[in-house]
């Protein structure tokens, strides 16, 4: 094969930041280069004609299974825990626990957004640029959102129930709909996915196998739009070259910073607070034990890679009772996205930011829950959180074009992220295994093993 076809021999991730870096290099080459009004207007005319519709193919590709699988991932996500009325208190501390994790690791991530503000590095000059271009959605969709802020905090909750979930789903992206559109869609999966979690396992079977298949059918489309990244990226990456110039590289290195900070601080200071003071184990002792898990989840990007070496390590190092180890890692693989729910959070708030749209504390909170149902229901898997963060930049009223500013770096950042996702499911089964009896299959187990040597201590006398 010729060498210049090797690139796409190259690994998916390496085709992506390739993409990137040559698509930002062309874009801020096009806008040096271009030194008059009738060269500028030939440059916008290929932008619009040709290079921005070629990358937002992709996205769209994205936008298309964004509702099915949502609706499929959270409603699994839950049911999964179908076991919750069997375990009863295990079962509902996991439960609890996930959500207190995600929460802190959300809150952990807006915090630091809203104190080192990485998307205001843009001069005003380039955010009135990027206003036109886009059409001011951002602006008009921010101010519906905004409405959620003059209702009254009970009409405001009642509000998240929707009456009718195919026409929120229908709506989610429409820039002049006023409904809940995406999180009703959420608030909908989540009460279908407790109903069906309680529904005797028999008889929901047919329905479980219909929404796996449909999991599934979504990733095969996702894999298929991933294929198509690299290209998507180059002109995306083109487009906003030339629309932000260097202020973009700016804004993406205190964007990873910001990102790498929250994680860091979620995995080192949260977590060691968590397990110290409510799981009484040493944060020192629990970090050091856990190591293979780390390195395996960072070298792999997938919690559901590293599951099977979290199952040994849980029950080997760890010493957890084997019924609480299995059900909270299992369960967590998927459910228990601490470091996806962190990203997104930070993620989504950055690339406010960078449009301009300024979210109160009433819509931070709106945000900080989709970003808690969202790595809920995102596949532990490289690339698994791409679709659900668009929904959220969607529904705030941020282009979903501009997941290319962030996608080039997505590897490094889904490495980390994956790290701390593994390492969540390990701090929460420490935590629902504190005051827990050992399981009786692992007395039995003891009691043969005695049994054993006392066989073989009497034989040899």
């Amino acid at each position: 094969m010729p060498k210049q076809l090797k690139f796409w021999r190259w690994p998916l991730a390496n085709q992506i930041l390739f993409g990137l870096v040559m698509g930002i290099l062309l874009g801020l080459a096009a806008g040096a280069w271009v030194d008059s009004a009738a060269g500028q207007a030939r440059l916008d005319f290929w932008v619009e004609q040709l290079i921005q519709p070629l990358g937002r193919l992709f996205i769209r590709i994205i936008f298309m299974i964004v509702v099915p699988l949502i609706f499929s991932a959270i409603v699994l996500g839950v049911a999964e825990m179908g076991d919750v009325r069997k375990l009863g208190r295990v079962g509902l501390r996991s439960l609890l626990f996930t959500l207190l994790l995600s929460g802190t690791s959300v809150f952990v991530g807006i915090t630091l957004v809203d104190l080192l503000k990485p998307g205001k590095h843009l001069s005003e000059e380039t955010h009135h640029e990027l206003i036109a271009r886009y059409g001011g959605d951002a602006v008009s969709h921010a101010v519906d959102l905004g409405s959620a802020n003059a209702a009254p905090l009970a009409e405001t909750l009642l509000n998240l129930i929707p009456q009718n979930p195919l026409a929120e789903a229908v709506y989610s992206f429409s820039p002049n709909y006023t409904g809940g559109g995406l999180m009703s869609v959420m608030v909908f999966s989540l009460f279908f996915g407790v109903a069906l979690a309680l529904v005797p396992r028999e008889k929901a079977a047919g329905l479980i196998s219909l929404f796996q298949g449909t999991f599934e059918v979504c990733m095969r489309i996702i894999q298929f739009a991933m294929r198509l990244a690299p290209m998507g990226v180059t002109c995306l990456g083109f487009v906003m070259a030339n629309t932000l110039g260097l202020d973009m590289v700016q804004s993406l290195g205190f964007y990873m910073g910001v990102v790498v900070l929250g994680l860091a601080i979620q995995q080192f200071v949260v977590y060691s607070l968590f397990l110290k003071v409510i799981g009484g184990y040493s944060p020192r002792k629990f970090f050091s034990r856990i190591k293979e898990v780390m390195l395996t989840a960072f070298s792999t990007s997938s919690s559901n890679a590293t599951l099977p070496v979290s199952l040994r390590v849980g029950e080997e190092n760890l010493k957890l009772p084997r019924r609480i180890s299995r059900f909270v890692l299992t369960v967590g693989a998927s459910a228990n996205q601490n470091g996806t729910a962190l990203y997104e959070g930070v993620t989504v708030l950055f690339l406010a930011q960078v449009f301009g749209v300024e979210l109160t504390l009433v819509q931070q909170i709106v945000v900080t829950f989709m970003c808690i149902m969202t790595g809920l229901g995102t596949a532990g898997v490289p690339g698994g959180s791409l679709p659900l963060v668009v929904g959220v930049l969607v529904t705030i009223g941020v282009p979903g074009e501009s997941i290319a500013i962030i996608l080039g770096i997505d590897r490094l950042l889904d490495m980390c992220r994956s790290c701390l996702n593994v390492t969540g499911d390990l701090v929460c089964a420490v935590l629902v295994s504190r005051n827990e009896p050992p399981d009786t299959a692992d007395l039995a187990e003891d009691e043969l093993l005695e049994a054993e040597v006392a066989a073989v201590a009497a034989s040899s006398r």
